[in-house]
């Protein structure tokens, strides 16, 4: 395929994309099911400030845009991230690659997200017959677990040397005490290296898919499209200096700009910063507080108040390790921290 067919075929997965995700667009704030999809997966990508559409060859890649999955010069990778969440919960993904010569990319990935042990308040202990008929929770412990769960199969493959498609499947199931909900989705992406200054740009959807249903109400898993870009303005001798953004639109909020940055000496030693415009507010000691008007007070408007982290490469003769970090600012809540280990073979 020549390169002057692919900015057409860009154009066409992008408003393909654009058009799926408008006609949600009648959707409220807050109508989601599934709330832990919106949390990043991956010490680099949050350092960054998720910033990631464009970026490609990274297997936790897959939990964000399935195109950057696709492996070129590694054969295969795996990464587990560990993320000390808000409010007590917890996140641990696990992430595995591997390219298959002439076939593309194979991906697995599995998400956990939750917390045990919150003190319960149960209203099931009525003697009267006709409270005891309306009573749904017949569990008896003082304790409840909240839990999520994510299964997904990834395929990516270089269309060119410039392009990569890719697509992910995934079975998305939600669980509080002894009640469940389940559903599949699936996500959409694409990364096109313009082929000068590491210039690449990005398409995604994520979580096209059905509703999970409690009880008798059902709601829409988080639907987000997003376009970005990346390029390497400086990259000579032993040092690097990637920038990145994205436009990224969920079905239930406002558009947001996630910018980041990755300056990294002799391929070996990184440090990064990202910022979420539009979801969060300029500078890390602001109040994060909207004036508010004439009909309303004054009211928060984000938590969160930048990231920033730092990582390590180490190679090996046929392998590579790779640990990073980082470290979200919040407001009012306390500060998040990650950590990913990945592995590749070269």
């Amino acid at each position: 395929m020549k390169r002057t067919y692919v900015i057409p075929l860009i154009a066409v997965l992008l408003l393909a994309l654009g058009a799926a995700l408008a006609d949600a667009q009648t959707q409220k704030a807050g109508i989601n099911s599934a709330a832990f999809l919106k949390v990043g997966v991956g010490a680099r990508q949050a350092a960054i400030g998720s910033a990631v559409t464009s970026l490609n060859g990274d297997a936790t890649n897959m939990f964000w845009n399935p195109a950057g999955v696709a492996l070129k010069d590694e054969s295969a990778q795996a990464a587990f991230t560990y993320n000390n969440w808000i409010g007590g919960l917890s996140q641990e993904a696990v992430a595995a690659s591997y390219n298959w010569t002439d076939i593309g990319t194979i991906g697995i990935g599995f998400q956990s997200f939750g917390i045990s042990g919150i003190q319960a308040d149960r209203d099931n202990g009525y003697t009267d017959p006709t409270l005891q008929s309306q009573v749904t929770d017949m569990n008896t412990n003082s304790t409840y677990d909240y839990q999520d769960l994510l299964i997904q199969a990834t395929y990516s493959r270089y269309i060119t040397d410039y392009l990569t498609l890719g697509v992910s499947a995934k079975y998305i199931h939600e669980k509080i005490d002894d009640v469940g909900a389940g559903t599949f989705g699936f996500d959409l992406g694409t990364v096109y290296n313009i082929g000068v200054l590491g210039w690449s740009v990005g398409a995604r959807i994520n979580n096209l898919g059905g509703d999970m249903k409690f009880y008798d109400y059902a709601s829409p898993i988080p639907l987000t499209f997003s376009i970005g870009t990346s390029m390497v303005p400086v990259d000579a001798g032993i040092t690097r200096w990637m920038l990145a953004l994205d436009i990224v639109k969920p079905q239930d909020g406002t558009q947001y700009y996630y910018a980041g940055t990755e300056l990294g000496f002799n391929n070996t030693f990184f440090i990064r910063g990202g910022w979420k415009f539009n979801y969060s507010w300029f500078g890390l000691n602001g109040s994060g507080i909207d004036p508010g008007t004439t009909f309303r007070p004054p009211i928060q408007t984000s938590l969160e108040r930048g990231s920033f982290g730092a990582g390590v490469r180490v190679p090996f003769d046929t392998y590579v390790i790779n640990v990073d970090y980082a470290y979200t600012v919040f407001s009012a809540l306390q500060d998040v921290h990650r950590f990913t280990v990945s592995f590749a073979m070269k």
